[in-house]
């Protein structure tokens, strides 16, 4: 049995989805339009989840479609473009809070929408989908963090074991791994709202 709930599954991107994608990236406006019909309101719920002022949530919006526009050659219309956009928009959000934010207030966004709402959506996810969202999360790690995690957590190996392998010290080891899990316990609730809304 699946460790959490199956009640909601990422839906499989249609042959339809798939082809507006890969005419965006060839730079069809058209095909822009379509995407940014279809995904402003997602992206403008969860800017709202850490900006509360209505100008700077609308100034968030377009800064993504645009920064997505730029960026459009990177996008593979065989993969996750929920990912590929939720990454932008948290970039985004995240750079705006480190400018504008206290210490204190971004403490307060970096907890977001607090651990009861974090747990309601494990509650809508099952086990593979949330194994797929760690995945997406674990290929933005630093190579060292990324080494460590895999050979940790998917190929069983302790920390004596990696540290023979990657060269470097347990400590280092500990510390790569620390930061990883540090990393994937900030994005992988942030990135969960995003792909749910």
């Amino acid at each position: 049995m699946p460790i959490f709930a199956a009640v909601s599954r990422k839906k499989a991107m249609t042959d339809v989805q798939k082809n507006e994608i890969a005419r965006f990236r060839d730079g069809d406006r058209v095909a822009f339009e379509a995407l940014y019909q279809r995904y402003w309101r997602k992206v403008l719920s969860f800017t709202r989840l850490y900006i509360k002022d209505s100008y700077e949530q609308e100034e968030v919006l377009q800064q993504v479609f645009i920064r997505l526009w730029d960026n459009r050659t990177k996008v593979d219309a065989g993969k996750d473009f929920d990912g590929f956009l939720f990454i932008i928009t948290r970039n985004l959000i995240f750079n705006r809070a480190r400018h504008s934010f206290t210490a204190e207030s971004l403490a307060d966004f970096i907890d977001g929408a607090g651990p009861e709402f974090y747990h309601d959506i494990e509650g809508d996810i099952d086990a593979e989908f949330l194994r797929e969202a760690v995945e997406r999360l674990v290929t933005e790690l630093p190579t060292r963090q990324r080494e460590a995690f895999v050979l940790s957590r998917h190929d069983g190996m302790s920390i004596r074991e990696i540290a023979g392998v990657m060269g470097i010290t347990e400590k280092g080891v500990q510390r790569n791994i620390n930061l990883a899990l540090k990393f994937l316990k900030t994005n992988l609730p942030l990135f969960l709202i995003f792909i749910n809304l």
